[in-house]
């Protein structure tokens, strides 16, 4: 049974994880988005805790799971 989200993603967090979703890289994602690197970086942090995920494919598969993507 896949557990629910406890914590819905931001408008940003989800535009991050559509990008993830498509393998763009951290620099990819920060100049398709106008952010900086870092940013990046704190916006997965966040989209990683909120799917309990601790890798890429594992949170692109929770979120199309439940159907976040």
């Amino acid at each position: 049974m896949i557990e629910p989200v406890i914590e819905q993603l931001s408008e940003r967090e989800r535009e991050v994880l559509e990008r993830l979703a498509q393998m763009m890289s951290r620099d990819e994602i920060a100049a398709d988005l106008h952010l900086s690197v870092n940013t990046v970086k704190t916006h997965l942090k966040s989209v990683y805790r909120k799917l309990a995920a601790t890798r890429r494919g594992e949170a692109v598969r929770r979120a199309r799971d439940l159907h976040i993507l």
